[in-house]
């Protein structure tokens, strides 16, 4: 006899964040095919077009991330643009301004997408649970 059980109890008013290790997996993924499509396009030699880029996919991946992926995220998005965006392609190089400079840009960028996402989600959970979120009437 099959016994039907629920497997999840009550209202859950914020989603789940996405796995850390997926949201990597998603900035290694995102940011190889990104900075391969910028350099088959002509972008090779130009890091700010691959920057910006970049910074959009981190946070895009911050709108479904906790906030302690932000920094594994920066970091995955920086290596492939100092790796492949900058020539000589395939080679790492730290210059202290520059680089400083593009890790801190994608870490903000992954740090506002979660940041948005997590008020986003918050407004529309106290919407959900707070007796005054829903007023009865007819709907709009």
């Amino acid at each position: 006899m099959i016994e039907w059980r629920r497997l999840s109890t009550g209202i859950r008013p914020v989603p789940d964040p996405v796995a850390t290790p997926v949201i990597w997996g998603g900035a290694f993924l995102g940011a190889l095919v990104l900075v391969v499509t910028l350099n088959f396009l002509g972008g090779h030699g130009r890091p700010m077009f691959a920057l910006i880029g970049l910074s959009l996919l981190a946070a895009l991946l911050g709108l479904c991330a906790r906030f302690v992926a932000a920094p594994g995220t920066a970091a995955l998005c920086w290596l492939f643009l100092n790796g492949f965006a900058i020539p000589p392609a395939g080679h790492l190089s730290w210059a202290v301004d520059r680089d400083a400079r593009w890790l801190a840009c994608l870490l903000v960028a992954a740090v506002a997408g979660t940041a948005l996402a997590r008020v986003v989600n918050a407004r529309a959970g106290y919407r959900r649970v707070s007796p005054l979120g829903r007023r009865p009437g007819p709907p709009d």
